[in-house]
């Protein structure tokens, strides 16, 4: 029998081998017993070295049209195959498109995040800009520009993480007043911005304190500015995060960038004004702290402090997160236990 009555009884043979195979491993071992390396297909060609020459140019045409019809026939069977199992899923794992569909989480700003975004909405509604710098800050923005020069003793208020003499991670949001006091156009109007962000003190973390929290500074510098407008504005946020029934008092305090100074109090969360352990039996909450510009500030940054003043307050929204909701661990809110953070989730 010629290498060519070989190859034709081969293919005629596994044609029908082909089309008994009734699974798709079968079928791909039978492709690789057929054309792989140690095939009959290619040893046949291999073997046309021993034919003479001038019939070996027909031969391996055959041989060729011989592998192509086994291959072709390989891959008619196997898209059969497929299309085959493809049914046989389609009719015994039906859908019940009537039951109810899983519930997909949806992700939420982080309670912190609500409380900003409730602030940055109430003041800008209010004329404010919004703007943030940079949380590597310059010593002469974060304290000097702020009447904190290098010997001033409040710098020990705000144990700095210093990278050198001059840089640091600020310790405050107040730098964003300095630096927009200087590049402010009074010609163009008052100025009236807020700086919500991050912050850096070398604090030991416990329930009440952090190393990195958040702050939104509030300044706003005009002619005729007055601690009415001060206090007017402190109870808009109060009565806005928390509701009207809450009051605001000023006391006297201490900073060195405001003259006079004052802390904001609201009205105890727990007991209404009446006197608790939680407000101490005072019946007021400190939430943040305040007054109006000192003129030095102004000063430093250009401005004439004969002819503009105006007031700047400093609040914590991870404080006013912790109030507004009755936590008592400020590390819950950076520990990302989802248990903890869904309660806060917006509704709708």
């Amino acid at each position: 029998m010629t290498l060519r009555d070989q190859l034709e009884k081969i293919r005629d043979e596994r044609k029908q081998s082909i089309l008994d195979v009734d699974d798709l491993k079968k079928l791909d071992e039978l492709r690789v017993q057929l054309l792989g390396k140690k095939g009959p297909v290619t040893q046949a060609l291999r073997s046309m070295k021993d034919l003479p020459a001038d019939e070996r140019p027909s031969f391996g045409q055959f041989a060729n049209k011989v592998r192509d019809d086994l291959k072709n026939a390989i891959d008619d069977r196997n898209s059969e195959l497929q299309q085959a199992a493809l049914n046989f899923k389609l009719q015994h794992e039906k859908i019940d498109v009537t039951l109810p569909g899983a519930a997909v989480t949806q992700g939420q700003p982080h309670v912190i995040q609500q409380i900003v975004d409730q602030l940055e909405d109430l003041f800008m509604g209010m004329g404010y800009q919004v703007l943030s710098g940079p949380e590597v800050e310059e010593d002469k923005y974060n304290f000097e520009m702020m009447n904190l020069p290098k010997d001033h003793p409040a710098r020990d208020m705000q144990d700095t993480f210093y990278i050198t003499k001059e840089i640091l991670m600020r310790t405050q949001t107040s730098p964003m007043q300095a630096r927009t006091l200087e590049t402010h156009d009074f010609s163009k109007g008052p100025l009236k911005m807020i700086s919500p962000g991050v912050v850096y003190r070398r604090d030991t973390d416990d329930p009440t304190h952090s190393h990195q929290f958040h702050q939104v500074e509030g300044l706003v510098i005009d002619k005729h500015v007055t601690m009415a407008d001060l206090k007017g504005t402190l109870e808009l946020v109060a009565h806005t995060l928390f509701g009207d029934r809450f009051d605001v008092r000023l006391r006297p305090s201490y900073f060195p960038f405001t003259e006079p100074s004052v802390e904001a109090d609201i009205t105890c969360f727990n007991c209404g004004g009446k006197g608790c352990n939680v407000c101490k039996y005072t019946g007021w909450i400190e939430v943040l702290g305040a007054g109006m510009v000192h003129p030095n500030v102004l000063k430093m940054a250009g401005v004439d402090p004969t002819v503009y003043g105006g007031f700047a307050f400093g609040l914590g929204p991870d404080r006013f997160a912790m109030l507004k909701y009755g936590v008592d661990d400020i590390r819950n809110f950076y520990l990302n236990d989802v248990r903890f953070l869904t309660q806060f989730a917006k509704k709708g």
